[in-house]
């Protein structure tokens, strides 16, 4: 098949990654295997980098700016706000240094006005810039299965589209800089509403005395059901909170969704009672887990005394 000009280009680009955590790492995997030549990885954590360095025979680099100058397309993966800004306007070291031409793809789930703000600052410095915030998680990030939401102008998502069907079986271009990350924010909201009202649910029914397999069974049979009970329903009558995708960020991203609906003074209870949930589990520690765990806060037989003793032991988990 013969690509536009564009996408043709990309289909052979060279690729950077910046972050190197649990979606990050597989991300990079699934690009090379694919064909793509990785050429540069960067990480705070430079044992990661060096790690991930080998096994994908990419660079590992100890400079945002070498990202840059040995990439063709850059993609980030990282944690926050902040963390985005620190790439990208850091100003002893970062990655719009000498990145006309570029093509960065911002993948983090941040708010929509610093998505604005970056795509302003990265066009200014003449590149091309797309916002992909993702959905799904690191089975997906490995397989090429993610759901991508995609914003920016739509001709940098035409030239992105070798890399996107690379990454993705299902990915939308929604609009101009911001709305992806509108979007995300909304997808977390609902799914982290979902999760703590399944965690209540089961822990009523823990209370109660019943067999939890069979209540499990019964909702997926009727309007209980819901993608988060496939997910996380066995896990939470496990304690199996192995972490996909972590309490921290489910806290992190039902704020973001709040503080976009204050700006329309809009009230939405409902977010306010799950943060608030969130927001308990990591200040005792279990940020670090699965957003699964909290159920810890809603049975019986785990609170308080077996919550703040898991808090104790609790080990990290790297992003």
């Amino acid at each position: 098949m013969t690509l536009p000009p564009p996408q043709e280009k990309t289909a052979f680009a060279k690729i950077g990654f910046v972050g190197l955590g649990r979606m990050g790492a597989n991300m990079a995997r699934r690009l090379h295997e694919v064909g793509f030549p990785m050429t540069a990885v960067y990480d705070l954590d430079r044992s990661v980098a060096a790690t991930i360095a080998t096994e994908l025979a990419a660079q590992p680099v100890s400079s945002l700016a070498e990202v840059t100058r040995l990439a063709d397309v850059i993609i980030t993966v990282v944690s926050d706000d902040a963390a985005m800004e620190a790439i990208y306007q850091n100003p002893a070291d970062n990655l719009l240094s000498g990145a006309t031409g570029k093509l960065f793809i911002n993948c983090a789930t941040i708010s929509p006005q610093t998505h604005r703000d970056l795509f302003t600052a990265i066009t200014a410095a003449g590149a091309d810039v797309l916002e992909c915030p993702m959905a799904s998680s690191i089975p997906q990030a490995r397989a090429g299965t993610l759901f991508l939401m995609c914003a920016g102008l739509i001709e940098t998502y035409e030239r992105a589209l070798p890399i996107l069907n690379a990454l993705s079986q299902n990915h939308r271009y929604v609009g101009e800089a911001g709305r992806a990350a509108e979007i995300k924010a909304l997808v977390n909201m609902v799914m982290n509403m979902n999760t703590a009202a399944l965690a209540e649910g089961l822990g009523l029914a823990d209370a109660l005395g019943l067999n939890l397999t069979l209540v499990r069974e019964i909702f997926a049979s009727t309007g209980a059901n819901s993608r988060v009970l496939e997910t996380d329903g066995e896990d939470m009558q496990a304690r199996e909170h192995s972490v996909y995708f972590s309490a921290a960020h489910a806290a992190k991203d039902s704020g973001i969704a709040l503080s976009l609906a204050r700006q329309y003074q809009l009230p939405l209870p409902l977010a306010e009672a799950t943060l608030s949930q969130y927001q308990a589990l990591c200040a005792v520690g279990l940020g670090e887990l699965d957003k699964s765990a909290v159920s810890e806060l809603t049975f019986l037989s785990r609170r308080p005394r077996t919550l703040a003793k898991n808090a104790a032991t609790a080990s990290p988990t790297s992003h």
